[in-house]
């Protein structure tokens, strides 16, 4: 395989096109990412589709097989996602401006994506309705949160999808300890942001849960607070890749470039995400990375279970 071509740090003012950009993104978050962007390349009229990532690969899916996939960029999900495009050949090879100052763990050492967020899956809590914080994925089984549980639809989120994979394949934990989870009988929420709303809420006082929505919430006044399991916890790292058909080339590379620049990640950092680089700062309230276990399973094995992993959670907790 050929090595991956390297961006300049600062390009070229680049001429009127159009970039079409995928992504799992909130809307409010990328509306601020594609506005900071335009700052640095004003020509660039940039088009958003946003979805839960689960809908975004049936897209992309299905225009693939019509033979015109429509998005030039891909921002969304987990590391897994991107390694089966990466395998069917639909992903350009580029390697952003500056990438040695990047996390490597979130760069794929072959230069069709590169990671621009580190988000960690947590537990969150109400501190109103919890007086005793769980503080392992161990502790969830406990009878007494029987019916007090909330997590995301791994169907439609790519980070729930994700983390059913690492779960069943993390030999402290397992087939049997999601059934043991699943004893509890879980309420299954679409996606992450109804799960911390509903944690909020208290309507279900305990959420697994991305945890920035979590920062954003106690910040906001809410009662709620996050605990990082003591077994470790899963993460993904919203990849940004570019589709080898796209007709807008300078305008997608200038793009990812612009996602891991310093100022890219710094206005990360002020939505709350854990950043990719480590001159930018973190957001407040945030653990450093140091003092958070993580997860960090073969890619190849989760990337080969997750649809199994996917259909044993639905089997077990649906």
């Amino acid at each position: 395989m050929q090595a991956a071509p390297q961006s300049s740090a600062a390009g070229p003012q680049l001429e009127a096109s159009t970039l079409t950009v995928y992504t799992s993104e909130p809307q409010a978050k990328i509306d601020e990412v594609v506005a900071a962007f335009n700052k640095v390349q004003p020509n660039v009229k940039v088009q958003v589709f946003r979805a839960g990532t689960g809908d975004l690969t049936a897209r992309i899916e299905a225009e693939r097989l019509s033979g015109d996939v429509k998005a030039d960029v891909l921002l969304a999900a987990d590391s897994g996602t991107f390694e089966g495009y990466k395998k069917k050949n639909l992903l350009l090879q580029y390697s952003p401006a500056d990438v040695t100052s990047l996390n490597k763990d979130v760069v794929d050492p072959d230069g069709f994506y590169t990671g621009t967020r580190v988000i960690p899956t947590v537990i969150a809590y109400n501190t109103e309705a919890v007086k005793s914080a769980p503080t392992s994925w161990a502790s969830l089984t406990d009878s007494d949160f029987a019916g007090k549980i909330t997590m995301p639809n791994p169907d439609v989120s790519g980070a729930a999808a994700y983390n059913a994979a690492v779960w069943l394949n993390e030999p402290a934990l397992g087939d049997s300890w999601l059934t043991a989870l699943a004893a509890n009988k879980p309420v299954v929420a679409e996606s992450n942001g109804p799960v911390a709303q509903a944690v909020a809420a208290g309507t279900q006082p305990i959420g697994i849960v991305v945890d920035y929505l979590v920062r954003e919430l106690k910040a906001a006044g809410s009662p709620v607070d996050v605990a990082y399991p003591s077994e470790g916890v899963p993460y993904v790292s919203e990849p940004v890749g570019i589709f080898s058909d796209t007709k807008v080339k300078d305008a997608a590379e200038a793009f990812v470039d612009f996602l891991v620049s310093s100022d890219g990640q710094k206005l990360a950092v002020e939505q709350s995400y854990l950043p990719v680089r480590n001159d930018v700062g973190t957001p407040a309230g945030a653990p450093s990375m140091n003092d958070i276990k993580i997860l960090s399973p073969d890619l190849d094995t989760i990337t080969n279970t997750k649809a199994s992993a996917v259909k044993r959670f639905n089997e077990l907790v649906k």
